[in-house]
C-alpha cells in the first residue's frame, strides 16, 4: 500500500513562501478547519479571521502555512517557521516538470518561458544545463525566494 506524503519547508516567512509555491505550481491555500469558503473567497483572509477568532496571538500567526494541489494529485506542501538561516545545499529538492515530452530546442524554450515566469514571482535563476543525450534532456536550476534550490525539468 502506498502512502501519501507532505513536503515540509523550513522558512522565515511561511505565508510568503507558500504564496510563491502556490503560484509556481498552481496550488491553492486550503480553508481553515471547519470553514466552508464561498466561491471566490480569499483563503488567506479566512485564515487571518480564523486565527484571530481562536485566539492565536498576532506574533504567532505566521508560524505555518500550507498549499495543496486542487486536483489532489500532488503532495501537500507545508511551511513551518524556523529562526535559523538555510546554510547548505538542499539534499532533496523539487523538480517542476515544465516541459514533459518536449526535447531539444523546443524543450529548452519552454523551460526558459517558465523560468521567466518564476523569476517574476521572486525566484532566482542559477544555471542552465544543456541537453546531453541520452542521460539528460536539459534543465534549469533555480532558487525560491528563501534560497531553496529547485529545477525546471
Amino acid at each position: 500500500m502506498s502512502r501519501e506524503i507532505q513536503l515540509t519547508f523550513d522558512a522565515h516567512d511561511p505565508r510568503s513562501l507558500s504564496c510563491f509555491w502556490r503560484d509556481a505550481l498552481g496550488y491553492v491555500h486550503p480553508a481553515p478547519p471547519g470553514v466552508e469558503l464561498p466561491e471566490g473567497a480569499d483563503p488567506l483572509a479566512a485564515w487571518d479571521e480564523f486565527l484571530e477568532r481562536v485566539g492565536v496571538p498576532e506574533d504567532q500567526r505566521n508560524s505555518s502555512s500550507a498549499v495543496e494541489d486542487p486536483d489532489g494529485r500532488g503532495p501537500r506542501l507545508f511551511f513551518q517557521q524556523v529562526p535559523e538561516d538555510k546554510v547548505a545545499k538542499n539534499r532533496v529538492h523539487i523538480d517542476i516538470r515544465a516541459a514533459p515530452g518536449l526535447q531539444g530546442d523546443e524543450r529548452m524554450a519552454a523551460l526558459e518561458v517558465e523560468c521567466e515566469r518564476l523569476v517574476a514571482l521572486g525566484a532566482e535563476r542559477l544555471e542552465r544545463h544543456e541537453p546531453a543525450p541520452p542521460l539528460s534532456h536539459g534543465f534549469i536550476v533555480m532558487r525560491d525566494p528563501e534560497g531553496n534550490e529547485f529545477c525546471l525539468d
